[in-house]
């Protein structure tokens, strides 16, 4: 994980101890056996490659009691804040229907006409994209409105109906071109929460375009990640993990990564043709089915806290405010 303690900088550490207390591993390290920069972030610790992963689980062994906190006593922040580079991706087709479904209902319901308007929609059902079975699709989110757990996401001023989207995804481990599916997960180095704020009226006008989501996806503080990172070595089988999203304690949503119809060895192969992925670039896995508000004709309110909790991983906890 990577924290705060005050006005200091970003520093890698890892919970211990049912995440209750913090090791700096920089200072952990320093102590057993000198400074090493490979554990100065959780990106270089990355970049260090299977040598600096190492030498963090050593420098956990061998943490003095200097080098450890309570957790209430520094901020969490995002794994990486920010990523080097991030894509959202498609991969849930029972989020797509539902969310087809709804977002042509939630059109009606602002219409002049509600009642007339849905009647109409219900005369064809909605269909999800031939592409989205013929390979993976993904958008580039804005790295830089990247968040951590515990930290508010602002209400972007433009929007009425602003939703959350419960999403895991994987860290790139090492420089990935043109990787075969069968040796893909090679190329993961963990795993975390990502919960993908979306304004829905912006991202239902502006998709018209064709060109894919902006502003109903770009806004300050509208990237959420964390808690942790977990490595690819705790988490050895991301596909049965069961998700739940929670707003103000009141579940609203469920599902399993197992639903997933484009695995992650899916999205490192196609995304790497021709192109190079790097270390700790992320790809998140797009929303599990029953994930989001929307699906269900449920909208979030200035004030409201949302958990996203992934099995194996943790709870990402944020609170709405108004900007």
């Amino acid at each position: 994980m990577t924290f705060q303690r005050g006005a200091g900088p970003q520093k890698a550490g890892a919970f211990l101890d049912d995440n209750t207390r913090v090791v700096d591993l920089a200072a952990a390290g320093e102590s057993a056996f000198g400074a090493n920069p490979r554990l100065a972030s959780v990106l270089a610790i990355i970049e260090g490659g299977d040598a600096a992963l190492d030498a963090a689980y050593e420098a956990i062994k061998k943490a003095p009691a200097s080098a450890i906190f309570d957790r209430r006593d520094v901020r969490p922040l995002a794994p990486i804040q920010p990523p080097p580079q991030m894509r959202d991706c498609l991969c849930f087709e029972l989020h797509m229907k539902q969310a087809f479904a709804a977002g042509r209902k939630l059109h009606a319901m602002q219409s002049a006409d509600p009642a007339k308007a849905l009647a109409e929609i219900e005369k064809s059902p909605p269909v999800v994209p031939p592409v989205f079975y013929q390979q993976p699709i993904y958008y580039k989110a804005n790295r830089f409105a990247v968040i951590g757990t515990d930290a508010d996401v602002e209400w972007p001023t433009y929007s009425k109906f602003l939703d959350f989207e419960l999403e895991f995804g994987v860290y790139i481990k090492k420089n990935a071109k043109n990787v075969a599916k069968e040796k893909a997960r090679d190329y993961i180095f963990g795993y975390t929460i990502f919960n993908d704020m979306s304004a829905r009226d912006a991202q239902v006008a502006e998709m018209e375009g064709r060109l894919g989501p902006c502003k109903g996806k770009d806004f300050d503080t509208g990237n959420p990640m964390g808690p942790c990172l977990v490595t690819a070595d705790e988490l050895t089988d991301p596909y049965k993990l069961t998700m739940i999203a929670r707003v103000n304690g009141e579940e609203w949503g469920r599902g399993n990564s197992s639903t997933m119809h484009w695995k992650f060895e899916d999205l490192i192969a196609h995304i790497s043709r021709s192109e190079t992925l790097y270390p700790g670039e992320f790809l998140g896995s797009g929303t599990v089915g029953n994930g989001c508000g929307l699906e269900h004709l449920r909208f979030i309110k200035p004030g409201d806290v949302i958990e996203l909790e992934v099995e194996g991983i943790g709870t990402l906890r944020n609170r709405v405010v108004q900007a």
